[in-house]
């Protein structure tokens, strides 16, 4: 079985990039969506970040409030960093148990950035680096998530990808045809 990280900045395109995978047979790890059920089934994790954070992380009904999270993580690195460390080795061990439940040649995982950690380093036959301007970006998740100006350039600030080699760079910079063949071609080189 071959992995694929596809990964980019938010608004890039990577979420079509993997609708399109999982509709063309490669199943597709959502490390956001699988993250989430982690600390839902695991109170233990949220205390871990709360006692490392030294701030309180949960809501009125006693869960993760993930917009706080949000907010601390994608204002101060030194803190993304410190949840990084205690998260990212429990998402490694969730994704190879899921690895090992697939039947498949190809299988990926979507990420965002942050993923270079020492947890990830060998998880991956390629990283898949979609990219596209920053103006478009800044415009979809404007029409997507309804944030500000500034809370979506603190959410491309906190994303930094210098430090990751990718092994293909994907330009979504077209029409949806347009980017579709160019996932095609990605997924010629690996079945």
């Amino acid at each position: 079985m071959k992995t694929l990280l596809v990964t980019g900045g938010i608004g890039s395109g990577k979420t079509l990039v993997c609708e399109y995978l999982r509709n063309n047979y490669v199943p597709v790890y959502n490390s956001d969506e699988r993250t989430k059920q982690l600390y839902d089934r695991h109170p233990e994790l949220v205390a871990r970040l709360e006692e490392a954070l030294g701030e309180p992380l949960r809501g009125e009904d006693g869960r993760l409030d993930r917009k706080r999270l949000a907010s601390i993580i994608f204002s101060d690195a030194e803190k993304r960093k410190t949840v990084e460390d205690i998260v990212h080795p429990l998402v490694r061990k969730d994704f190879d148990r899921w690895c090992a439940g697939q039947e498949y040649e190809l299988v990926a995982m979507e990420a965002a950035a942050g993923l270079e950690s020492e947890a990830f380093r060998d998880a991956f036959d390629a990283v898949v680096l979609v990219t596209s301007p920053l103006e478009e970006r800044m415009r979809r998740v404007a029409a997507r998530d309804g944030l500000s100006e500034e809370e979506i350039k603190n959410r491309v600030d906190a994303q930094d990808f210098g430090s990751v080699q990718p092994d293909i760079v994907l330009e979504n910079d077209a029409d949806i045809p347009t980017l579709h063949a160019r996932v095609e071609e990605i997924i010629a080189k690996f079945v």
